[in-house]
């Protein structure tokens, strides 16, 4: 038997040796195929099959898997021990061919089509162990690589070993160098995808706290800044009750010290009768004077009264209601500010001024 081979030839210097390294062999009398390989492969890409923008993405998650090849072969073995090992999950559909021989083309291009008629998987692989071109001929042939290109499906070829390229390679959206790469390119890995997923918890984690105690400091802040206009009222009550009592004690002090003057001046009164006259006179002025004051006293005292009232009235919930406004609340029973807190089906309890109301959200809007 003759045989072809590609080999590496060196020279060992100090012995002045030569030596031969083979890196790839094969039976001779193969080139007419492998000119019937560049022909084909020539005259589709001439034909833009092979062009680059009609490769399709692969689905990141598949739920099902094809696969196409042998039921007994290795690569199938391959296959399904790297699927269970990476994602078990993942649903396996066997379409079986044959991978070589005569007829073989055939069969491969109608279990694509059938795949793709189908629709039950999300991506497709095409898988062979290595061999021989004579061997991996079937993958080689025009059939397979238009119904590579027909199949709606996304496909994967993995035929042979990382050195061998085949016409359903370079038809294919995909190429793995060997059926278990191919399946590796299908399914992400299991355990990888937990660490992400955990991670994306431990951020999301550390998020959600980062911004709850930022909220909860910005409430504490608020908190200290807001009064409740209960507290406000009874602060005012209380300032008012002061000042009321500053009034009266004020009042009683100017009427105690009217009557003391008053009774000194009639007690000097009486050691100087011819004056008498003259003293009523004086006391008649000084209680006309004692009267007027405590009326402007009183008068400064209801005005600052009045306006306290006034300041109060203001601050009165009941009275912004009877103005038209009213309260409303979710139904967690906080108080609603902004439209874009609710959501269409929410329940509102709204406070008038007389009476509440139930009501239900239909939809919302940003801007009045």
């Amino acid at each position: 038997m003759q045989i072809e081979a590609r080999a590496l030839l060196t020279l060992y210097e100090p012995r002045g040796d030569f030596q031969l390294n083979v890196e790839t062999m094969r039976r001779a009398g193969l080139g007419a195929l492998f000119e019937a390989f560049l022909r084909l492969r020539e005259k589709l890409e001439r034909e833009g099959l092979f062009d680059a923008e009609k490769k399709r993405s692969l689905p990141r998650f598949p739920r099902t898997i094809g696969v196409i090849t042998s039921r007994g072969a290795a690569a199938l073995r391959d296959v399904l021990t790297t699927l269970d090992r990476r994602n078990p999950s993942a649903a396996v559909v066997l379409f079986p061919v044959r991978v070589q021989g005569e007829g073989a083309a055939a069969e491969i291009a109608a279990a694509i089509d059938t795949a793709g008629r189908r629709g039950e998987c999300d991506v497709l692989l095409v898988v062979r162990g290595g061999g021989s071109i004579e061997d991996l001929w079937a993958f080689n042939e025009e059939i397979v690589a238009r119904a590579l290109r027909a199949c709606p499906i996304p496909v994967v070829t993995g035929i042979g070993h990382e050195t061998d390229f085949t016409i359903a390679d370079f038809a294919a959206d995909q190429r793995a160098p060997t059926p278990t790469a191919a399946a590796e390119m299908v399914s992400p890995e299991r355990a990888r995808l937990l660490d992400a997923v955990h991670a994306l918890v431990t951020r999301l984690g550390a998020s959600a706290r980062h911004e709850i105690e930022g909220r909860m400091l910005h409430v504490d802040h608020l908190a200290r800044r807001l009064v409740h206009p209960g507290a406000r009222l009874r602060a005012q009550s209380e300032l008012l009750g002061q000042l009321w009592a500053r009034l009266g004690q004020a009042a009683a002090r100017a009427i105690v010290e009217r009557q003391w003057r008053v009774t000194t001046l009639l007690q000097r009164s009486r050691s100087r009768l011819p004056n008498v006259h003259e003293l009523m006179a004086t006391s008649v002025q000084l209680v006309a004077r004692l009267r007027a004051a405590t009326r402007a006293t009183i008068e400064r005292a209801a005005s600052v009264c009045s306006r306290l009232n006034a300041n109060l009235s203001h601050l009165d919930p009941t009275a912004v209601l009877e103005r038209g406004y009213s309260v409303v609340r979710d139904a967690s029973g906080q108080i609603v500010r902004r439209s874009i807190s609710l959501s269409p089906g929410d329940l509102l309890d709204i406070r008038f001024a007389e009476g509440a109301a139930d009501a239900r959200v239909e939809r919302s809007r940003s801007k009045a």
